[in-house]
């Protein structure tokens, strides 16, 4: 609603959206104006509030943490969540061949309605996708963390990566770094969007892209539930309950 003394390039009544700035759980908020991100004319707003975290997320794991190429084999963990969704679409979108894990057949479901090639329960998925896949994959995305974490580096080819970007069911433990080598001298990293969108021509570029796929029609947004701020907790629960699928969006 206003703009502080000096600021240029975003005006009162402007659409704007931001990621990586605490305090979204509020009606009004104060953001530093190098870290908003201009909302394209026509695209709704719940859409650019549902899709700029993940998305820029999804973009960075994709096009510079591991860039994915034509005939990449890529395992996604969590696929009918907010960023597997969106990490099978734009996958898909580069040419890959996409396996995807999800907990009930309900959810693997809709990884095979986002353009999966496999969708697979949690147990046993390792075997599953070496059997698949001839050997391993090149690339894991992994959010989730403690409970997939040794399956992941089992499900990888030779020098295959390992993109540790998330722990939605806790830290990954200390370990050995041998444990790379004995597998195939595997990669593994742990990014973070803040250090890809360290720059505001970086967070532009990655946010742009994200916009463009939304309005040309190929990146699709999945907001699976919408809940009042006041019912922020319940809106938790849920999320920790896994009883959600795609964005969840508070509605102040």
């Amino acid at each position: 609603d206003k703009v502080g003394e000096g600021v240029v390039g975003v005006r009162p009544g402007d659409k704007v959206a931001f990621a990586n700035v605490q305090g979204a759980y509020a009606q009004y908020q104060v953001v530093p104006a190098e870290r908003l991100v201009p909302v394209p004319a026509g695209l709704d707003p719940k859409l650019a509030a549902a899709s700029l975290l993940q998305g820029m997320t999804v973009h960075y794991l994709l096009k510079s943490t591991y860039p994915v190429q034509p005939g990449d084999q890529v395992l996604v963990h969590a696929g009918a969540g907010g960023v597997g969704l969106l990490l099978i679409q734009w996958a898909k979108r580069l040419g890959a061949t996409v396996y995807a894990t999800a907990s009930t057949e309900e959810k693997r479901a809709l990884c095979l309605e986002a353009g999966a090639d496999y969708a697979l329960p949690y147990e046993g998925f390792a075997q599953a996708v070496k059997a698949l896949s001839g050997g391993g994959v090149d690339v894991v995305y992994d959010g989730v963390g403690q409970s997939t974490f040794e399956g992941s580096l089992e499900a990888l080819r030779p020098r295959g990566y390992l993109v540790l970007f998330g722990q939605s069911s806790g830290p990954v433990p200390p370990f050995d770094p041998q444990v790379l080598n004995r597998k195939g001298s595997l990669f593994l990293t742990r990014p973070t969007l803040h250090h890809y969108t360290a720059t505001r021509k970086e967070l532009l570029f990655r946010a742009g892209e994200v916009f463009e796929a939304i309005r040309a029609g190929w990146l699709r947004v999945r907001i699976g539930a919408e809940f009042p701020l006041e019912k922020a907790r319940e809106a938790h629960e849920a999320l920790e309950g896994r009883k959600t699928t795609g964005k969840v969006l508070l509605i102040p």
